[in-house]
């Protein structure tokens, strides 16, 4: 606590409406992470799409957050460029949100997801990469708590969404005229067509729309709302905005400069060879094994909770939907309080320590999950304990990596990146091993994933020193 009074305090002190800014929009980020999950069976219905057409509407939003990533460090050459960004994603989540409930077909939401998805990749690179900036060796802890507010997000959006949400039909049948004789004669005949027709939408859905679903959104469009009112309040408060003098740039004004003075832009520019040259080869397998790890770690972490329910609906198991549906929540819900609690052990314990006992946690538990593997009882329990383990593996592992390479800039946009295309490419091939071998090996997967994770961040371990050796020389 002494750290903290004396060092971390004033800190934050000295940038809070920054920070309280950033951490806001990581909000947003979190809203827009586990939204889709629960309301899946309204969108199918409100949109007539198939199982096969909505996977793409997953597909679409992962895709465009990793685009978004990647070019989001263009804007993050100043302070003006890095807020309206911020300002602009953040609003564009708010009118995406406002506009679902009218997207009646699947293109339309299609389009939707795949811009907000562009937002939030956007959001992911500026917000962590100016923390990084405003705190540096102190970072850590800041780190943490913002990677919190996405898990508050993450937890209050399917909150918002629960009372709103269809249990079984969300349609009304129409043009019915009774004909009591003629549905006597026929009753096989429909019950065949009606089970064909679950089978192929997951619901029935022809008719009227009935479902309520749209109020969940709207309420999440006014929720975000306050957040781009959070930015453009500190765009105004630095005097950046065109009625105003021009504000000082991202790092103008700051004694003693930073490393980050000459930080390249976007991820292609931190592969530009004039921005390589002479680097020792340590560097680059910091970055890449860095990056190796938290596309294993967030690919762990989006295909968990994106395939917990359908693991716990699925043999053995056989859990019923409602006890099912609580699996995700519960699973960020424990990692919004493990985020919470690593602010405290950051300031406590090094980023080694964390990390590794994060991982071997993590992969403790998947073997237990699978030892128990006929026990609803220990799933609740794993999934608990395993959001807590793999909760501070992004903010822990981003920390760690810019204080190796003496906050050069590009480690922030790689890692990002990194972690973006793990979340979208493991929930694809876990989804179509599970499809091909069976729900049980969901389990493996995930448990594969971490081991491997453990076996490059030994490497990691390995290589700093290697790094910090060639330094000293």
């Amino acid at each position: 606590m002494k750290l903290m009074e004396e060092q971390l305090w004033p800190l934050l002190k000295q940038h809070l409406q920054q920070t309280l800014t950033y951490w806001s929009v990581f909000f947003s980020f979190g809203l827009c992470v586990s939204f889709l999950g629960p309301t899946i069976l309204d969108l199918r219905c409100q949109t007539g799409a198939t199982v096969e057409q909505i996977t793409w509407v997953f597909f679409s939003q992962q895709f465009f957050l990793l685009v978004g990533s990647c070019v989001g460090g263009l804007f993050k050459k100043t302070l003006l460029a890095s807020l309206l960004a911020l300002f602009f994603c953040t609003l564009m989540i708010s009118l995406l949100f406002a506009a679902i409930p009218f997207c009646h077909h699947i293109v339309p939401l299609f389009v939707t997801m795949a811009i907000t998805g562009g937002a939030m990749g956007v959001i992911d690179t500026i917000a962590n990469y100016q923390l990084v900036n405003l705190y540096q060796k102190n970072s850590a802890v800041f780190l943490q708590s913002l990677h919190f507010f996405i898990g508050l997000g993450a937890l209050i959006s399917p909150l918002v969404a629960d009372p709103f949400l269809t249990d079984d039909n969300c349609t009304l049948e129409t043009n019915r005229t009774p004909n009591y004789h003629h549905v006597q004669m026929n009753t096989s005949e429909h019950e065949a067509a009606r089970l064909d027709q679950i089978s192929t939408h997951g619901v029935p859905i022809e008719g009227e729309a009935i479902g309520s679903v749209s109020y969940a959104f709207w309420i999440m469009a006014l929720i975000n709302l306050p957040v781009p009112v959070a930015v453009f309040t500190l765009m105004y408060q630095k005097r950046l905005l065109p009625c105003f003098r021009k504000g000082p740039g991202l790092l103008e004004g700051r004694s003693g400069g930073s490393s980050l003075d000459a930080a390249p832009g976007s991820v292609f520019s931190c592969c530009s060879p004039a921005n390589l040259r002479g680097l020792p080869p340590s560097f680059f397998l910091i970055h890449a094994l860095g990056g190796a790890i938290l596309f294993l770690t967030d690919g762990i972490m989006g295909s968990y909770a994106g395939f917990v329910y359908t693991y716990a609906v699925s043999p053995p198991l056989l859990m019923g939907h409602k006890a099912a549906g609580c699996l995700d929540s519960i699973f960020w819900a424990s990692i919004t309080i493990g985020r919470l609690g690593f602010i405290f052990m950051s300031y406590r314990f090094t980023a080694p320590r964390l990390l590794t006992f994060s991982l071997v946690g993590a992969i403790l538990v998947q073997f237990m999950l699978m030892i128990f593997y006929t026990s609803w009882v220990f799933l609740f329990i794993g999934t608990c304990v395993l959001g807590l383990c793999i909760s501070s593996m992004f903010p822990s592992m981003l920390a760690f990596t810019e204080d190796i390479l003496d906050y050069k800039g590009c480690a922030t946009t790689v890692l990002v990146t990194s972690a973006s295309t793990g979340e979208m490419l493991l929930q694809v091939v876990f989804g179509s091993v599970i499809q091909r071998e069976g729900s049980f090996t969901f389990l493996l997967c995930c448990t594969t994933a971490s081991v491997t994770a453990l076996c490059c961040f030994l490497l990691f371990l390995y290589v700093q020193h290697l790094h910090r050796s060639s330094r000293a020389g």
